[in-house]
């Protein structure tokens, strides 16, 4: 896979947040919008997101760094990606 820049990555993951878990046409997320603690992504959303991302960049994530903190925003989570690229 070609690298893909940080703005695509953000991109690609909002997305994937938007079609997956936002059933509100009307919410307005942002790459800084907290989806952990804003209730828009709970504990069982974060597990089938965590795999499509380890799939989608072919990386593994430890357990211990999948923390509802490392996936509570877009930029959290292209951080969290980025360390394992």
């Amino acid at each position: 896979m070609t690298q893909m820049s940080t703005e695509e990555m953000k991109e690609l993951v909002l997305n994937y947040v938007l079609k997956e878990y936002i059933d509100d046409e009307d919410a307005e997320i942002a790459y800084d919008t907290p989806l952990i603690s804003s209730g828009y992504v709970d504990s069982f959303s974060m597990v089938s997101l965590l795999v499509f991302l380890e799939n989608k960049f072919k990386i593994k994530i430890p357990s211990s760094k999948a923390t509802p903190e490392a996936f509570d925003t877009v930029d959290n989570i292209v951080a969290l990606v980025s360390q394992y690229l």
